[in-house]
């Protein structure tokens, strides 16, 4: 499967927008985004070419992949999946992306970005009611309950990460049990309640032409 390699750094830099690919470091003064505000390139700070809309809507698209860490031929089956639920496709979008087992696990601030959480659900550290689950691509639902394993508990960065996360920083659909690791799906988010970087609606304009 195809993979980026290069800096995620440079991610947002072509975006011009913090898209919280590398944990802490996005919120302090050593985010390249802070002194670098272009795309990266020799000529990225030049550079400012005239955007058609086929472009915006192409770049919202790219944004929102890169954010959740999703390949094309995944975030395409996710859009086929919202339009043939009820309701808007773009919320129904919006909510299979947030409903991700390694973006969950992202939110509830057991890992510092969606990269580092998608290492260790398939390094098996966590499961999900229970059950050993490997996959970050899996769709959580309603109820389901993340716990970190038992022989897991000892490692720096969950230890790391729960001192990091304070309990105003928790969605209203998740829950958290610092004490003993345990997070908790409490419901699907509704699309008001996500704080999501980029424009569902332009890439909805994008798939359906």
């Amino acid at each position: 499967m195809a993979r980026y390699t290069d800096a995620n750094c440079k991610l947002c830099r072509r975006e011009r927008q913090k898209l919280f690919l590398k944990g802490t470091k996005c919120f302090t003064e050593k985010c390249p985004l802070e002194s670098k505000n272009y795309p990266p390139g020799f000529h990225g700070a030049s550079r400012r070419p005239r955007i058609s809309d086929y472009a915006i809507q192409l770049r919202e698209k790219q944004k929102i992949k890169k954010t959740y860490g999703v390949l094309e031929k995944q975030f395409r089956n996710y859009f086929e999946a919202a339009s043939s639920k009820k309701g808007r496709t773009g919320d129904n979008l919006v909510k299979i992306l947030e409903s991700r087992f390694d973006n969950t696990l992202y939110r509830l601030g057991l890992a510092p970005s969606r990269k580092s959480a998608r290492q260790l659900i398939t390094h098996r550290h966590l499961t999900v009611n229970g059950k050993i689950v490997n996959i970050p691509s899996y769709i959580l639902k309603a109820g389901d309950t993340i716990q970190v394993r038992e022989n897991s508990r000892k490692l720096q960065i969950f230890h790391d990460a729960m001192k990091r996360m304070k309990d105003n920083m928790l969605p209203s659909w998740l829950s958290l049990d610092k004490a003993n690791m345990v997070g908790k799906f409490l419901n699907v988010p509704e699309r008001a309640d996500i704080q999501f970087i980029g424009n569902e609606q332009l890439v909805i304009e994008l798939y359906s032409k």
